[in-house]
């Protein structure tokens, strides 16, 4: 299990809520392009629901929900179970990960730019989506043993 999340990471996720909610779709769209570059993991997304911005709509909302609700992850539940049976669905495996984290925090930035998206706000996030990458690598790998 994952260390708790720092009051300071806390803090600073649930500030940024009101630049995800007016450029969360730039940024996904964004970590998509460079997501896409690895051919691999490219293959395992419905390219349509891409194209259509049916993707960075939905991963932008699971974000800014994300945000919103890092003080209370009881109320993600739902959401994380949805996330996981989609995940286990399409093969995404605990290797994938840092694909997605390598691809999400420099959108963040690329979008927001280095003067909203500073290093704290990047270490917040980085700290933030690790945090919720290994409950979903662990609820993902009993998934998958179950399906077994």
């Amino acid at each position: 299990m994952s260390k708790p999340l720092s009051q300071q990471t806390v803090d600073i996720v649930k500030a940024t809520g009101p630049a995800l909610q007016q450029h969360g779709v730039a940024i996904t769209t964004r970590m998509y392009q460079r997501l896409f570059e690895d051919a691999e993991v490219k293959a395992m997304f419905d390219q349509a629901a891409k194209e259509s911005g049916e993707q960075p709509r939905r991963l932008a909302a699971a974000i800014l929900g994300y945000a919103q609700n890092i003080d209370r992850l009881r109320a993600l539940d739902g959401a994380v179970a949805r996330m996981v049976a989609r995940h286990v669905e399409t093969g995404v495996k605990a290797e994938h990960y840092p694909k997605v984290a390598a691809a999400l925090l420099p959108a963040i930035r690329d979008v927001l730019g280095a003067d909203v998206a500073t290093d704290a706000v990047l270490d917040a996030w980085g700290e933030a989506y690790w945090f919720l990458a290994d409950l979903l690598i662990a609820k993902e790998a009993d998934a998958y043993a179950a399906a077994a």
